[in-house]
């Protein structure tokens, strides 16, 4: 199921205009005004989403499929594989893929409604990428992730888990009380994902599994600001 949600978003966002290989959106300005429409049909708008219409009802869904450029794809799926994985395989292919998409939902509808003024377009799998990496916390605290990290020249060092999860949901707080950088970063839904999958982890599964003590080979930038951003001017 987490190679299948990876493969959704990379189709989704190859077929769209943000990709730049679907001709039918032309080029240039006309790119640029069907990448608009494009967002605001596909993701979520805040102030559209408090009216509760069923077109807006149904964005927090298909907003989790599209990203708004190749960084913001990319970053999104990395997390995705490495993270993902072993979190299905404790949590089973059916539930992980009902876990992600309503956290995921819950992560855009909770940003959203805090952000009810707003008429920027919301898009991403960021929030429920980020209920993955708290259930992955509860579930495998003490599994080893490689990771790159920016400011020690991207030196690939491993630690446990715990350590680096804990040390990203510190960026996006910090961030989600705009005391970080990142134009167009929703932190919050951040925030509001990564918590609720580790409640949710903690809850269901009350008892650690053995396999919390594997560990995660895959070289991650595990710790930048934030998986990319979700908001589209």
């Amino acid at each position: 199921m987490t190679y299948a949600l990876i493969g959704v978003c990379c189709v989704v966002f190859l077929l769209g205009p943000a990709s730049g290989f679907n001709p039918s959106y032309g080029t240039g300005d006309a790119l640029a005004a069907a990448q608009s429409t494009y967002f605001e049909r596909w993701g979520v708008v805040p102030d559209e989403l408090v009216r509760a219409t069923p077109h807006s009802l149904a964005t927090p869904f298909t907003a989790l499929f599209v990203h708004g450029n190749w960084l913001h794809l990319l970053g999104n799926v990395l997390f995705l594989y490495v993270f993902g994985a072993m979190t299905e395989e404790r949590m089973g292919r059916t539930a992980f893929a009902l876990f992600y998409v309503v956290t995921g939902y819950f992560a855009l509808t909770v940003y959203a409604l805090v952000h009810a003024s707003s008429d920027e377009t919301l898009v991403g799998a960021s929030g429920a990428i980020s209920a993955v990496l708290g259930a992955f916390l509860r579930l495998f605290p003490r599994a080893r992730v490689t990771s790159l990290f920016p400011f020690l020249l991207f030196l690939p060092l491993r630690f446990p888990a715990w350590i680096v999860l804990i040390f990203w949901f510190v960026l996006q707080w910090l961030a989600a009380q705009g005391l970080g950088t990142g134009a167009g970063v929703a932190y919050l839904a951040h925030v509001v994902g990564f918590a609720v999958g580790f409640l949710y982890a903690w809850a269901r599964y009350r008892r650690t599994s053995a396999r919390g003590r594997r560990t995660t080979r895959v070289k991650s930038s595990a710790v930048p600001p934030a998986t990319e951003g979700e908001s589209q001017p």
